[in-house]
């Protein structure tokens, strides 16, 4: 499983990054580590949200969405989150768009 891509979403509000092949987070284990980091979190039972600037969804299914308009601002917090929750990641060092 690995994270190949963050591209913008169809409605280009947001960036996503999709695991190949999909996979089941244990979103207890993310909650916590994001939380021990210091990051506020909503636990919404199927996804936690990380509110802050950008804000950021965690599904359970792996999905990680990053509400911004900007590239490289979507880049650092997916690449905050893929360090800190130890997710395996091939996204290259640029941001790859639609």
């Amino acid at each position: 499983m690995s994270y190949r891509s963050l591209k913008l979403c169809s409605n280009g509000g947001a960036f996503e990054a999709i695991p190949e092949p999909k996979l089941r987070l244990d979103l207890a284990k993310v909650r916590a580590a994001a939380e021990s980091s210091g990051r506020a979190v909503v636990d919404a039972r199927v996804m936690l949200i990380l509110p802050g600037e950008p804000e950021v969804t965690v599904t359970r299914d792996g999905k990680i969405v990053v509400k911004t308009h900007d590239a490289g601002v979507a880049d650092r917090a997916f690449r905050e989150l893929v360090r800190l929750f130890d997710l395996p990641s091939e996204v290259p060092p640029l941001v790859r768009e639609r």
